[in-house]
């Protein structure tokens, strides 16, 4: 349990030291936030179809080898990044290190598993392993600004080299339980995975770079976009044709399949109102990460607390009431922080977001439990298929969610701005009163009067930019509580549907013996 969790550490905090980091890493690379975004790109690009890959790779070529391997690979790429002084090179090495980076999700799954008896796998198991993915985050927000104060960007490198070092000490330690070997890489799945990996790539690079870019003014995001299209079709063609498909398309596309992934999409959605709404709202606000630490301690307290507490009640049977609670954690969270004004600070949010990533921890073990034992029913080979919906929902989801609502609240302070400005005339005492309190400032260095209003107004205008960034927030904040309650109104219809259905059935039972 202590070999996952530092797995799961050493993965998350590699993929979560930049994106946590943007700013800080622009000086010492010399890049501007737009290119600075590249470096989430790169990483995304190869590890959102990876885990695919490694799957028939770990059942062909042993357990063991597959762990020893990746460590090493990751390993190297860690030390490599210490000697990085450029952008491009920082963008290759993220590229390798978003493949090198694949196999410790897997291990760190496999770890926690190895620990618990079967009937506890499917319930204590992968509540823990979740848990130690949800914590990943928060925690790397709340040791950034110790480290970089300490040493830089550097301190960043080095504690991923660090981490990368320990774990592989542990793999080396802790030989996980051999499983069977048996040969089922065929040559048409190495033709379908490259067409797969193309589409996913592409897709997870525009997801991270079309809201910077925006997504109808830059025409590589709209070739890019074919490409993927036409990529993702070409492996359809080949997967449906194929008597041992590497992925069963057919069974995807089934009613219960759909219906699963639409409820996982759903909650990745949600959780953007964590992962990027909050964060982006403190950031327009001009607060850095050094500011935030104490929001992020109580998330990440908030996310184990909720982790263990759905370790323990965790059985079959009891997935719609603890969605049903982490729904309405969400929501409850979302619409307090949908209040928020141009004064609200991390102190007013520890409530809200501690609702929100005690939810998040809810609501998806039993989701998993639940598909993972789905495709089990229809037999082994079906396992990489549910695979590649929990990782389409899991990676590019947690993308679409940021990219959905990052564009939504752009959109939203431009009609919060005109909404605002057209109400903002000099003719109105309080606009030219409020001109003239902000222009004052700068009386004794600037003589000229017009000059001096026209400073005024710019300043006027940034605040008025301000509040329309509030307002476009307080709306995404809104729609994700509508989000929750929603999904929850219809989780509850669809569990009385079910239970009405089950009280039927042995009455039309009893009816056809009786005739």
């Amino acid at each position: 349990m202590a070999a996952s969790t530092l797995l799961a550490m050493t993965q998350g905090f590699g993929m979560n030291l930049v994106a946590a980091n943007i700013p800080q890493l622009q000086g010492p690379f010399g890049a501007t936030s737009a290119e600075a975004v590249w470096l989430m790109a790169a990483y995304m690009a190869p590890n959102a179809s990876l885990s695919l890959a490694l799957i028939k790779i770990r059942n062909q070529y042993g357990l063991r080898h597959f762990a020893e391997l990746g460590i090493a690979v990751f390993l190297v790429v860690s030390v490599l990044h210490i000697f990085i002084t450029d952008l491009h090179s920082a963008i290759v090495l993220r590229f390798f290190a978003g493949i090198a980076a694949a196999p410790l999700s897997s291990l760190g799954f496999l770890y926690m598993l190895e620990a618990f008896t079967p009937a506890r796998k499917l319930t204590v198991g992968i509540s823990l392993a979740l848990t130690n993915i949800g914590l990943a985050a928060p925690l790397t927000r709340l040791i950034s600004p110790a480290l970089i104060e300490l040493g830089g960007v550097r301190a960043l490198l080095h504690l991923e080299v660090a981490l990368a070092m320990l774990s592989f000490a542990a793999i080396y330690l802790l030989p996980l339980t051999p499983i069977p070997r048996a040969k089922v890489i065929e040559k048409l799945d190495i033709v379908s995975y490259l067409f797969i990996a193309i589409g996913f790539g592409s897709g997870a690079v525009i997801l991270v770079t079309g809201r910077t870019y925006w997504w109808m003014e830059a025409q590589w995001i709209g070739e890019l976009l074919v490409v993927m299209i036409g990529a993702l079709t070409v492996a359809a063609v080949l997967e449906l044709n194929r008597e041992k498909p590497l992925i069963d398309l057919r069974w995807l596309f089934s009613r219960e399949v759909l219906h699963f992934a639409a409820v996982l999409v759903l909650f990745r959605l949600m959780l953007a109102e964590q992962t990027a709404v909050a964060s982006n709202f403190f950031q327009i606000m001009g607060l850095q990460n050094d500011q935030l630490t104490r929001l992020y301690g109580v998330v990440a307290l908030a996310t184990l607390a909720g982790g263990l507490l759905c370790a323990v009640i965790m059985k079959p049977g009891r997935e719609p009431g603890i969605h049903m609670i982490a729904l309405l954690l969400i929501g409850v969270g979302a619409f307090l922080d949908s209040h928020a004004t141009n004064l609200t600070r991390p102190e007013q949010m520890y409530l809200s977001q501690a609702m929100i990533a005690a939810g998040g921890s809810l609501f998806l073990p039993p989701a998993i439990a639940a598909g993972f034992t789905m495709a089990l029913k229809k037999g082994p080979q079906y396992i990489l298929s549910f695979i590649v919906v929990f990782l389409v929902t899991q990676s590019l989801g947690g993308l679409a969610g940021s990219a959905l609502f990052g564009s939504f609240i752009t959109l939203r302070e431009k009609f919060h701005s005109n909404v605002l400005a057209q109400a903002m005339t000099l003719t109105d005492p309080l606009v030219a009163a409020r001109v003239s309190q902000l222009s004052a400032a700068y009386g004794r260095t600037i003589t000229d009067a017009a000059v001096l209003k026209a400073e005024g107004v710019a300043l006027l205008g940034q605040q008025v930019t301000r509040e329309a960034n509030v307002l476009a927030h307080n709306d995404a904040f809104f729609v994700i509580a509508l989000l929750a309650v929603a999904a929850a109104a219809a989780l509850a219809i669809h569990w009385i549907y079910i239970r009405i259905k089950e009280a039927a059935a042995p009455v039309e039972g009893q009816a056809a013996v009786e005739g």
